[in-house]
């Protein structure tokens, strides 16, 4: 396992236990597992976006920590906030991520969000031209999700 995975199972590991939220010193994740602050950083960065469900603080300091949070939405919030977090365009990543955290939430069946990849992904778009891509996308991707979530 590489050590990006192992530091975000670390901290998945910690949330599950805590509940909906875990507060981490990145100083001491970091001599914990065995690498520099700036790893964790980018694991946090990367993996614990609102894309994916969760909100991230920080505090600085002497007593500085991160608290990552999993966001606690009813769907009818789920879905205006994901909608509006779309905007007028969207890349194939950030769909993917959306519908990863969607179905791992239980908010989307296998069948609903295969169909929902399908429709996003760039294999569809490739007869358009560039730079129309990512706006029919943020469309289409609105649309199935509108239709699909209940």
């Amino acid at each position: 396992m590489n050590l990006s995975k192992e530091i975000a199972n670390m901290i998945i590991e910690m949330l599950e236990t805590d509940g909906t939220s875990a507060e981490i010193r990145r100083n001491d994740l970091a001599e914990r597992v065995g690498c520099v602050p700036s790893q964790i950083n980018y694991v946090i960065s990367s993996r614990f976006t609102p894309e994916r469900g969760y909100i991230v603080e920080s505090q600085r300091g002497g007593g500085g920590y991160i608290r990552i949070t999993r966001a606690q939405y009813d769907l009818s919030t789920l879905k205006m906030h994901l909608i509006n977090s779309i905007g007028e365009s969207v890349d194939g990543k950030t769909c993917k991520a959306n519908v990863t955290n969607l179905h791992d939430r239980g908010l989307l069946t296998d069948e609903q969000a295969k169909l929902i990849m399908t429709a996003v992904s760039d294999n569809i778009y490739k007869e358009l031209p560039e730079e129309s891509r990512n706006k029919f996308r943020a469309s289409m991707f609105k649309q199935m999700l509108l239709s699909t979530m209940k």
